[in-house]
């Protein structure tokens, strides 16, 4: 059973920066491609930012130069440094696992986040 939690969010500033956690069960950090995705009030999910086992990185025009994705294996958590928040930041974030063969998605349970102009 994959597990992933999410931590970290919270209220900030316009500017601030915030770090999200995801910690995951067993080792599946290193063998899925992780990532995260975000949803606002009455908008659909929408992807932020994944990094594959190989460790390359894609992420969102909207966060690019201000978020960065990176990976623990050691520690089994993948994190999302955000930077230069804006309030267009604000929804809940959400951890992802995909792993391709065969074809299967798991979720974490979301964190908030809210950023104040």
């Amino acid at each position: 059973q994959v597990q992933l939690v999410e931590s970290g969010g919270g209220l900030v500033q316009a500017g601030g920066s915030l770090r999200l956690s995801c910690a995951a069960s067993g080792r599946i950090v290193s063998v899925a491609t992780m990532g995260w995705y975000r949803q606002a009030p009455g908008k659909q999910r929408e992807l932020v930012a994944t990094i594959s086992t190989g460790s390359s990185t894609n992420y969102a025009d909207s966060v690019k130069g201000r978020f960065t994705i990176s990976r623990d294996n050691a520690k089994s958590t993948v994190y999302l440094q955000m930077n230069s928040l804006k309030p267009e930041d604000t929804a809940v974030y959400y951890c992802n696992a995909y792993f391709r063969a065969p074809p299967r998605n798991y979720w974490g349970q979301g964190t908030q986040v809210t950023v104040s102009s």
